[in-house]
């Protein structure tokens, strides 16, 4: 197996299927077209839905992923350029460009990312609507994932952190911590695999698994990245660095410390590739992903 080739061969489909789905930077209004564009053909590594496409490919059907791994990308960017915003992180940097604020305006930033957060369900129901059972579970899913009890639910208490100068010494910081990046990283990544399945058509104890899977694996991903934040520059993580530090935000270096942090996140890896095993299927791309995923450095 040639795994880089896949990776990129993973990485042109979703590119391709963004222009294909997404509507036209011409169409009227064309300046919410150009903003939701500008965020969502800015790069980045393009992991949730790569992550879907691998799942699928496990036990492959005759729907196709890719009206599913572009909502799963919608959704991502839109909590990205709402992240960004002045309110919330005050990024100036993303993917290498600037933020989307920072390019266009607050306004036009703000209704780009509820565009995106919207279209994202469109593309589910309009192109899986043959399949209504699988489409219901497909947006229940992903509503959950993006809903209030999970990224919205992680992000309100980072921001809760970030913002509260007294902090309660009754809370369990260890507890918050996972919390916030349970809900706010790993359920978008649970979910990712998770529809990827839903569109095989799989059991669910399939599901199952790749839930306990996306939950190790999005842990891992959020570790390695709080480190790469202390670690690396803006120009090589393509976004602005230090910002946890700066913002106050609660991280696994400032809890437990780089070393530990790396320990977690290995511990992390090693569930998750277990689990996969356990998932079968043609599994090798997805197994030599989750490896790749804990010794990157960006």
């Amino acid at each position: 197996m040639n795994f880089k080739s896949i990776l990129n061969n993973y990485q042109e489909q979703v590119n391709l299927a963004i222009s294909k789905f997404l509507p036209n930077i011409n169409d009227v209004p064309p300046r919410i077209h150009e903003a939701m564009l500008y965020s969502l053909q800015a790069g980045g590594k393009r992991l949730r839905p790569i992550l879907l496409l691998a799942a699928y490919n496990l036990y492959p059907s005759d729907l196709d992923p890719l009206a599913a791994a572009v909502a799963i990308e919608c959704i991502h960017t839109y909590s990205l350029i709402h992240d960004d915003l002045p309110c919330m992180d005050n990024s100036i940097l993303r993917r290498g460009k600037p933020t989307n604020h920072i390019k266009f305006n607050e306004a036009t930033a703000l209704l780009a990312g509820d565009a995106l957060l919207t279209y994202a369900f469109y593309l589910i129901s309009k192109h899986y609507q043959h399949v209504p059972q699988i489409a219901c579970k497909m947006i229940y899913t992903l509503s959950e994932a993006a809903g209030p009890s999970k990224l919205i639910g992680g992000q309100i208490e980072d921001f809760h952190h970030e913002t509260t100068s007294h902090q309660d010494s009754s809370i369990n910081i260890y507890e918050k911590l996972d919390f916030i990046h349970t809900n706010k990283t790993s359920a978008l990544i649970s979910a990712a695999l998770t529809l990827g399945l839903r569109l095989s058509k799989v059991d669910e104890e399939k599901i199952n698994i790749a839930q306990k899977l996306g939950f190790h694996l999005g842990m891992a991903f959020q570790i390695n990245d709080d480190i790469l934040d202390v670690t690396s520059t803006s120009a090589s993580l393509g976004k602005t660095s230090g910002l946890d530090q700066q913002n106050k935000t609660l991280t696994y270096p400032k809890v437990y410390g780089i070393e530990k942090s790396i320990k977690k996140a290995q511990d992390h890896t090693h569930c998750a590739i277990t689990l996969c095993q356990e998932l079968g299927g043609n599994n090798e791309f997805l197994l030599v992903l989750i490896a790749s995923l804990e010794n990157r450095n960006v």
